[in-house]
């Protein structure tokens, strides 16, 4: 059970993938102006790579077992492995997703995606993550490292040939049960890469679901949308939470833990979202990695031998804290 201070437990019509879509088209990304200013239940699905996706999807499963279906939220936000996750547990059963890790035997990869749907660096982790660190280094603030981030993912973007897109895409498509959004509100978060500013996607953004999703996990090379290029989600917050302001209960999963790589200042951890949600009148619970299973979710959070133990390790999470979260979901 987590004893942070911001929680006592471990704790967005017609889609645009029913109508062809020009390379021309101009997304329609603002999403957040049509989040509602109150509602419900909003259930907040962070980021964590490959581990992280499992983590998140077996923590589902095992509410659903014990009697607590979080997916009936009224908003879902989805980012990096969390968008994936989002889209996956709204079109087909947590159940049976986990079934699926669980059984999948595990394959060598052998390309620039991981089995989950989720971007996979070219370059081995440990030179992404100290690329990376040299850019949140060098940065002047959130917005200034969003901007770096992107101008260095442009330039691996203009050093490949393009296939790398096509097959990210595909990879993707091929891991969401579905095509189509769901009909309830879902939110899933990336950042432009020309311009460093977040964007949020929704059904009605003009934007088919995988790409919005692959946008959203691109933390190598961008992925394209038109003319447009986008890195990953996290870059804004790795849970974006405070876009469920206004709900009445927030539930956030976070496979990091709520850590975050940034400084404190920039204001992109998880309690400086807890505490802004908090202030607009929410009840916000967290469930994070216990203690067992934590070590899974850093630099090792790429590695596909991990899925299994790591839903394992969310589901007996998820079955253990139903009870507890039952009167504050419900």
């Amino acid at each position: 059970m987590n004893t942070t201070p911001f929680s006592t437990l471990h704790v967005t019509s017609t889609t645009a993938s029913d109508r062809p879509r020009s390379d021309h088209d101009q997304p329609q990304v603002d999403a957040t102006r049509r989040v509602r200013a109150a509602g419900e239940r909003a259930l907040v699905l962070g980021g964590g790579g490959s581990a992280g996706n499992a983590w998140l999807i077996g923590v589902i499963a095992g509410l659903l077992d014990a009697g607590l279906d979080v997916t009936e939220a009224d908003l879902i936000i989805g980012t990096s492995a969390g968008s994936t996750a989002a889209a996956q547990i709204t079109s087909a059963t947590p159940t049976g997703l986990l079934a699926d890790i669980l059984s999948a035997a595990l394959q060598q990869r052998t390309g620039p995606v991981g089995s989950d749907g989720e971007r996979v660096p070219i370059r081995p982790v440990a030179d992404h993550m100290e690329r990376t660190s040299g850019i949140i280094g060098a940065a002047e603030g959130a917005a200034d490292m969003r901007r770096r981030m992107g101008a260095a993912a442009l330039e691996m973007d203009a050093a490949s040939d393009g296939s790398a897109q096509t097959q990210w895409r595909a990879t993707v498509a091929a891991r969401l049960p579905s095509q189509h959004w769901p009909e309830g509100m879902m939110l899933i978060v990336a950042v432009d890469a020309h311009t460093g500013e977040p964007v949020v996607f929704d059904r009605h953004s003009g934007v088919d679901l995988a790409d919005a999703v692959a946008a959203s996990c691109a933390s190598g090379p961008p992925h394209g949308i038109g003319d447009k290029r986008y890195i990953d989600g996290g870059y804004r917050r790795n849970e974006n939470a405070d876009l469920a302001a206004g709900y009445a209960r927030v539930l956030v999963l976070s496979p990091f833990g709520g850590r975050s790589r940034h400084p404190l200042d920039w204001g992109m951890h998880l309690t400086t979202q807890v505490d802004e949600l908090r202030a607009r009148g929410s009840r916000v619970e967290t469930i994070f990695p216990d203690s067992n299973s934590e070590h899974m979710f850093g630099a090792n959070a790429m590695n596909l031998s991990l899925r299994p133990p790591a839903a394992r390790a969310g589901y007996n999470q998820g079955r253990a804290l139903a009870e507890q979260l039952t009167e504050f979901w419900r």
